[in-house]
């Protein structure tokens, strides 16, 4: 574990992003509330808090802090179709709070797989990032925008890496 007795406290904040791809009628059974284990986007907002909290219990070598505010939201998004979520961590002290940002999010998005695992099993959960962070030493930092899927597609294959000359 770092020894991080000697930092300064400092306001620090982190933000991370989840999504959840499914089939649209696994998006309106979402919206309707009609799965059989109940209200999938409250669960989910829970168990993200809820790990957040015990982050350092899960990730080795992380330190138990104090949070001052965890919170996931979730919102339906059709051009996926499925989710987007967004997680944010903050406190006040000496080592920053990406992970549990990070795993707030990463958590949220597996209660949402499995409470609707038995309507739809294809689901996946995709592009869990850092999205910012502030305070600490190294300052601000975030995260650049992806390139959009169309995008990708249309980029040129890289070219082969050549045999070294013997």
């Amino acid at each position: 574990m770092v020894d991080v007795g000697g930092k300064p406290e400092t306001e620090r904040r982190a933000r991370a992003e989840a999504r959840v791809v499914m089939a649209p009628a696994t998006l309106a059974a979402i919206r309707d509330g009609a799965l059989p284990k109940g209200d999938v986007l409250a669960v989910a907002r829970l168990a993200g808090v809820m790990a957040a909290k015990r982050t350092h219990e899960l990730i080795p070598l992380c330190h138990p802090l104090s949070l001052s505010f965890i919170g996931v939201e979730i919102e339906p998004d059709d051009a996926l179709p499925g989710l987007h979520l967004t997680s944010e961590a903050r406190l006040v002290g000496r080592t920053g709070v990406e992970m549990e940002a990070l795993l707030a999010a990463s958590v949220a998005a597996l209660t949402i797989y499995d409470m609707c695992k038995a309507i739809e099993k294809g689901m996946h959960i995709e592009g869990v990032r850092l999205l910012e962070k502030t305070g600490g030493k190294s300052g601000p930092w975030k995260a650049e925008e992806p390139p959009a899927q169309a995008d990708l597609a249309l980029s040129p294959t890289p070219p082969a890496p050549s045999e070294p000359e013997v």
